[in-house]
């Protein structure tokens, strides 16, 4: 097997601790022995065709009822930690940029970044007080970079709330669903997110089930 390094701290060496062959779809999985990401090497990603194919299969309609109950579960908590007047990014908002829609009536101005539908880089050059990754952070192919640039557009004293199914203890790997997905390539424990808090320096302000809040 080719020794990868992690995607997320640079550490070689990893892990090996599964191959999945489920409908036709072989791919490695290896978790790092520091930050404990677990991740798919790069020559088993998707094209990037292939990864817009897919989001499009998603039901991400903003006025879908269901679609906006499975948002609020980041959106309820997120709230009490704003303040009047807070600027948002939507980060990785995808092609129905749901998220977005309810913040903005709930009275916040929140811009759109996503990297096949949104490509405001624009927003990359902004400070926002809050920024909202929801199902985006498993994804990322480069997740070393991609939070680094989460770090510089939440302003000092903002808030990064994250939603994403986490690899908790009980979970068995073999039997997760959440690693079916072709286009899910990072996968994050607690103690990745604990990595993620202390290399950027990041306090985590909260967490409920499959959701981190952090304060830069």
């Amino acid at each position: 097997m080719k020794t990868d390094s992690c995607p997320l701290c640079m550490v070689e060496q990893p892990n090996f601790i599964y191959q999945s062959n489920r409908l036709n779809l072989v791919r490695d999985f290896l978790q790092c022995t520091n930050c404990k990401l677990v991740f798919v090497p790069s020559r088993f990603h998707p094209s990037v065709a292939q990864q817009k194919d897919r989001y499009l299969e998603h039901n991400n309609d903003p006025s879908d009822s269901g679609y906006r109950e499975f948002l609020s579960r980041l959106m309820e908590p997120l709230l009490p930690l704003l303040k009047e007047g807070d600027v948002g990014l939507d980060f990785g908002c995808g092609p129905g940029p749901a998220l977005a829609e309810m913040l903005r009536e709930s009275g916040y101005k929140v811009d759109l970044y996503d990297p096949l539908f949104q490509d405001n880089v624009w927003t990359w050059k902004n400070a926002y007080d809050f920024v909202a990754c929801t199902e985006t952070i498993e994804h990322f192919t480069q997740p070393a970079s991609d939070f680094v640039l989460l770090d510089s557009v939440v302003k000092n004293g903002g808030v990064l709330g994250v939603m994403t199914s986490i690899l908790y203890d009980e979970i068995v790997f073999e039997d997760w669903y959440y690693k079916l997905d072709p286009t899910h390539v990072s996968f994050y424990t607690p103690s990745t997110m604990e990595w993620i808090s202390d290399h950027f320096n990041w306090t985590i302000k909260s967490t409920h089930k499959n959701l981190y809040f952090f304060v830069k």
